[in-house]
């Protein structure tokens, strides 16, 4: 099965559910809420890391769920728009009285439920952002399983300087990811004792790269660190190439996605993407052999960074409601999530929460797309 016919298959599946619960239908006991860009500029990697949860979910359901009772995700697409993202939360928690709330997508798209979350007290487990404003100050109800952002932008302007580039350029979206990405990048410009070539803001829904790309020519930047999401991403490679730029070109792992590369095509050689979980072909790591098992059996003959993603937060999703116990509430699930200490996803990637600390796993790595794959 192609990967367009798969994840139109679960779009579809997820309007099914959605139209079933509206008519009284449905009878799922554990119902989980989601919003995320099912559609626009980031439905390729969002896609893929829903491909990656439903593996588990599936194979829990098939076992009989957790307690006797089956997981249903009802999602709802925000298109990666905040407006529509917070209307879509609300929607899910006050009129489908979801149980919790899974894998959100972007960051101002999640700070926008924050307030939900909190006024009816359920958990949102493994938003897919790395911002650190949802680790610090903690979040009560925001249960983190990927890395931070910061800690991805700062690694790739060290492994920049490490290899002697000095004029590095970074281009950062003008929200709250953005700026939040843009303070690990500071952190790794002072730590290798060098300035930025240039920082050039842009626009998140209109970027506008004839403006964008002159600055990073006329600053001959050596390299880009290029902190966007998406098509955005993807356009402004392309428009610094057409301009006669061989700058390396970085982004962060909000881009690792079978999707991306594909978007990039012939612009994707030598493009690095940072990554916060291990290499989806390792199958060495019990996690990604486990995953590429249950991919196999469904027919989906490889992984991708996203997918991996998505596995995990799954994992960690059925572990705080196996811990809430039979016929959770919302404020059970927030507690039986906060007694997950040292919880191995695979192959040594742990993950531990507590009452002051909602942090997930602690993982940064490199890859750069060559031959039409993310290597390492």
């Amino acid at each position: 099965m192609h990967d367009k016919q798969r994840f139109a298959g679960i779009r579809t599946a997820a309007l099914t559910l959605a139209c079933l619960a509206a008519c009284g239908l449905a009878q799922a006991q554990l119902v989980i809420g989601q919003t995320a860009g099912l559609s626009g500029s980031v439905a390729a990697s969002v896609n893929e890391t829903i491909a990656g949860a439903q593996l588990v979910i599936d194979a829990v359901n098939a076992q009989g769920g957790i307690h006797g009772e089956k997981i249903e995700v009802l999602r709802m697409d925000d298109a990666f728009d905040v407006k529509r993202a917070g209307e879509n939360a609300k929607v899910l928690i006050e009129q489908k009285q979801v149980l919790a709330m899974f894998m959100t997508r972007g960051t101002p798209h999640t700070q926008a439920i924050i307030p939900l979350l909190d006024q009816h007290g359920l958990a949102l487990v493994a938003p897919s952002t790395g911002a650190m404003a949802l680790h610090q100050p903690l979040q009560k109800n925001v249960f983190n399983v990927r890395p931070t952002y910061q800690r991805e932008a700062e690694k790739a302007v060290a492994h920049l300087s490490t290899v002697g580039i000095t004029r590095i350029a970074v281009v950062h979206v003008t929200d709250s990811f953005g700026a939040d990405a843009l303070e690990g990048a500071k952190k790794g410009f002072a730590k290798a004792k060098i300035e930025p070539a240039v920082l050039v803001p842009a626009d998140r829904d209109k970027p506008d790269y004839n403006a964008i790309v002159p600055k990073l020519v006329a600053a001959n930047a050596q390299a880009v660190l290029w902190i966007g999401s998406g098509t955005a991403v993807v356009d402004g490679v392309k428009a610094l190439r057409a301009a006669g730029s061989a700058a390396q070109v970085v982004t962060l792992s909000n881009n690792a996605s079978s999707g991306f590369i594909k978007q990039l095509g012939d612009s994707s050689k030598g493009v690095i993407v940072t990554q916060v979980f291990p290499n989806e072909r390792a199958m060495g790591n019990a996690m990604v052999k486990e995953a590429l098992t249950m991919a196999r059996a469904k027919g989906m003959n490889e992984l991708s960074p996203a997918s991996l993603e998505g596995f995990a937060s799954a994992k960690v999703l059925v572990e705080g409601l196996r811990r809430a116990g039979p016929k959770p509430t919302r404020a059970r699930v927030v507690t039986a999530l906060e007694t997950i200490r040292q919880y191995d996803v695979g192959g040594g990637l742990e993950v531990s929460y507590s009452a002051t600390d909602h942090s997930g796993i602690d993982f940064a790595d490199l890859s750069i797309i060559s031959d039409g794959r993310f290597k390492r």
